[in-house]
């Protein structure tokens, strides 16, 4: 067992973790967050989403947020575009990296974007062809790979199959995701396993939800696998729509807290980190997510 020296963190906060806020979150808001997580050091952010504002309306000040963010070199942004309708709206804001998204899971396919997984993929082949093509970057995620709200537990059989299919259509990254965070170490171990026979090590991530408490052990389960990518989201922003009340994405302060006590290298400042997850829970009106940020903020006071 050899674990990384140094972990690579993309916050998907100003994206996935405020997509299903029923409030809207001012554009000024979202930009001083991706301000914020960068004077922390995070150097992957997930910005926004290019989807139909009918569908995601806190979505729809895409371009506001983008075209206000003050770009500092070496940062990648990214971006969710789910078609090529939304890859070409995204384009005129100069993404870093897109992101298309699959689910492991042929009922959540069906009720989530209205089609087979084998037809998910057709949809993308075009986006992620015009994404290549311009030299942007292209990171597939793998929703449901562990458990999925209608079928159950996911063999990891169907997260290989989603994986090979990724990578047929030029998919240059993908994220294994416990999107309903039912997964435990070894089950996450195994969806990891199918996805290395389609991609090396390197493009690979974790991105696991904390709906069952179980977020840090699969993180740590990955990690001893030699997984160095995770996807987290300051404060632990970002409910999980199919399990009532549940809380969603891991919080990046609990992991950082968590590789630093480990002695892995993130880059990132956690005390700025707290900060910023401070920042964005107080605008939200409610206390962070994150059981790091608040065990030191009360340290702090």
């Amino acid at each position: 067992m050899t674990l990384p020296l140094r972990v690579k963190i993309t916050d998907v906060g100003p994206r996935d973790g405020l997509q299903n806020e029923k409030q809207p979150v001012p554009a000024a808001v979202k930009i001083e967050l991706v301000h914020r997580l960068q004077a922390a050091g995070l150097k992957d952010i997930e910005v926004t989403s290019y989807v139909s504002p009918k569908w995601v309306p806190q979505m729809a000040d895409n371009h506001e947020v983008m075209s206000g963010v003050q770009r500092q070199p070496g940062v990648r942004y990214s971006v969710l575009t789910p078609n090529l309708k939304g890859f070409e709206a995204a384009l005129a804001d100069r993404p870093d990296e897109i992101v298309v998204f699959g689910a492991a899971s042929e009922a959540f396919s069906q009720k989530n974007i209205n089609c087979s997984i084998a037809e998910s993929i057709e949809r993308f082949a075009p986006v992620v062809e015009a994404a290549r093509a311009k030299g942007i970057y292209v990171r597939g995620a793998m929703s449901c790979a562990v458990g999925c709200p209608y079928e159950g537990e996911i063999a990891p059989e169907r997260v290989g199959y989603l994986a090979g299919l990724m990578k047929g259509i030029g998919v240059q990254h993908v994220g294994v995701a416990d999107t309903i965070g039912v997964g435990t170490p070894r089950k996450v171990q195994a969806a990891i396993e199918a996805t290395l026979q389609h991609y090396d090590l390197n493009d690979v991530s974790g991105h696991f939800h904390d709906t069952y408490g179980q977020a840090l052990a699969n993180t740590l389960a990955a990690l001893e696998m030699g997984v160095w990518q995770y996807d987290t989201s300051v404060a632990g922003l970002g409910g999980c729509p199919y399990a009532k009340g549940a809380t969603g994405n891991v919080a990046t302060e609990d992991v950082v807290y968590m590789l630093q006590g480990m002695g892995i290298e993130t880059g990132i400042d956690l005390d700025q980190l707290i900060d910023a997850g401070a920042y964005v829970s107080e605008q939200l009106g409610r206390k962070t997510g994150s059981r790091v940020a608040t065990a030191l903020i009360a340290k702090r006071a």
